[in-house]
C-alpha cells in the first residue's frame, strides 16, 4: 500500500447487524491516483455497503480499506468524518442540497468541516466551479430548491470539487437525466476532474457511460453479498 493509491480494499469483510442482516466481502480492490473507475452493480448488490466503508461512514469487520494510504479503521469516528470531509468529495444520487440554503452557501459546506480542504479551496472557487460546469451568471446568489434538477446536479458537483479532495466518489449520478444531457453532464465532470487531479470512483448500473472511463469495473467481480439469518 502506497500514497500513489486512492483507495486500496483488501481481504474486506462487514455485515450490518440485525435480522437477516446483510454481508459483503471484497478480497481485493485498488485504484490509482488519478484513475477514472466506473463500477457497475444492479440494485442490491451491494454498492451502498461498498460506499459507506470507502467514505468511512461504516467500518469493516475484518481487512484493510485505506484511502491515499490512511487506513479508516484506525480512525476514531470523528476522526473519519474530518477525514472524509477532507478528502472524499461524494456527489449523491439525490444530491442532498439544503433547498433553502444558497447556491455559493451548498457549494461551500463541505469546507466548513475541511480546515485543510478550505485552505486549498482559492478565493471565489464557488463562482468558478459554476461558470465551468455551465451554470448561469448569477446563480450563486439563488436558493438550491430553485433551480432545475440539472442545475442542482451540477450544484451537488461543484460541491464535491470544491477544495480539490484527492478522490471523488459518485453514485448514481447520472439515472435522472437523459442521454445527450448524461453526456453534457459527463463532459464537464471529466474536465473538471482532469483540472484537479483528483480520482473518480463513479458507481452505475448504465454499462453505456464506460467509455469515458479509464476502467469499468463490475462489482460482481471483486465482491461477494450473503444474506445471513440472525
Amino acid at each position: 500500500m502506497t500514497a500513489s493509491l486512492a483507495l486500496t480494499l483488501s481481504d474486506v469483510r462487514f455485515r450490518w447487524p440485525g435480522r437477516a442482516s446483510f454481508g459483503l466481502s471484497v478480497p481485493g480492490f485498488r485504484m490509482e491516483q488519478g484513475e477514472s473507475v466506473l463500477l457497475l452493480g444492479e440494485s442490491g448488490s451491494g454498492k451502498s455497503t461498498l460506499l459507506s466503508l470507502i467514505c468511512g461512514i461504516v467500518t469493516a469487520d475484518t481487512g484493510l480499506v485505506a484511502v491515499g494510504g490512511t487506513d479508516l479503521s484506525t480512525l476514531r469516528a470523528g476522526a473519519r468524518d474530518r477525514f472524509r470531509a477532507e478528502r472524499i468529495g461524494v456527489i449523491f444520487q439525490q444530491f442532498n442540497l439544503l433547498p433553502y440554503a444558497s447556491v455559493s452557501d451548498n457549494i461551500l459546506l463541505p469546507l466548513r468541516f475541511g480546515p485543510e480542504r478550505r485552505k486549498r479551496a482559492v478565493r471565489d472557487e464557488a463562482a468558478t466551479l459554476c461558470t465551468a460546469l455551465g451554470l448561469p451568471e448569477g446563480i450563486t446568489g439563488m436558493t438550491a430548491g430553485r433551480l432545475s434538477v440539472g442545475q442542482q446536479q451540477r450544484v451537488a458537483v461543484a460541491r464535491a470539487l470544491i477544495g480539490q479532495p484527492p478522490l471523488i466518489v459518485a453514485d448514481e449520478p447520472t439515472s435522472a437525466l437523459d442521454a445527450a444531457t448524461q453526456g453534457t453532464f459527463l463532459g464537464l465532470l471529466f474536465d473538471r476532474i482532469a483540472a484537479t487531479g483528483s480520482s473518480l470512483l463513479m458507481v452505475s448500473h448504465d454499462e453505456r457511460l464506460g467509455a469515458r472511463f479509464d476502467r469499468v469495473v463490475h462489482l460482481s467481480d471483486i465482491a461477494q453479498t450473503e444474506r445471513l439469518a440472525a
